[in-house]
């Protein structure tokens, strides 16, 4: 099956990740989780690419959508697998940075670190704009100027 072959490849690309670590690293205790960036197979595949060229070292989500799903939030030091549109690993990447703060009052700094498209805040407010649209509408919300969203920083710590 599809869902069990990306399943074993992501545990495997997990256990080459350990595999590089000293035997004593607490890595090798800690969980991970797995997703692909983005609400489309083509921007899972733009964004994979972002990360792994090191352009993109920032990402935002919607508050309301960890509330909806009653997700923890992230938390610094946890490790993502990315994953490609395919659901294949691509790399791991370590959360070092969690603010919410508002849509409206996200600066050009972060909007840069997102690394889209030309990288300015004007790009990141249109683009976040129209992906904030189409993914509240699966929780009954719809965008809002002041909307809570979830500023991670992070970095790649396998590939």
């Amino acid at each position: 099956m599809i869902g069990d072959t990306r399943r074993e490849n992501v545990e495997a690309f997990w256990r080459a990740c350990l595999d590089t670590l000293p035997p004593g690293s607490p890595t090798r205790s800690e969980t991970y989780g797995a997703d692909m960036f983005g609400d489309t197979i083509r921007l899972a595949d733009e964004i994979g690419a972002l990360i792994l060229s090191g352009t993109k070292t920032a990402t935002c989500s919607a508050l309301w959508e960890y509330e909806a799903e009653s997700e923890p939030l992230p938390e610094v030091g946890e490790k993502l697998i990315v994953l490609d549109g395919r659901g294949e690993p691509l790399c791991i990447v370590e959360t070092i940075e969690v603010e919410v703060r508002p849509y409206d009052e996200v600066d050009a700094n972060f909007a840069f670190l997102e690394g889209e498209g030309d990288r300015s805040l004007e790009h990141w407010r249109e683009a976040h704009w129209d992906f904030f649209s189409r993914t509240l509408a699966d929780i009954g919300k719809k965008a809002e100027m002041d909307m809570p969203l979830v500023c991670e920083r992070f970095r790649v710590v396998y590939e």
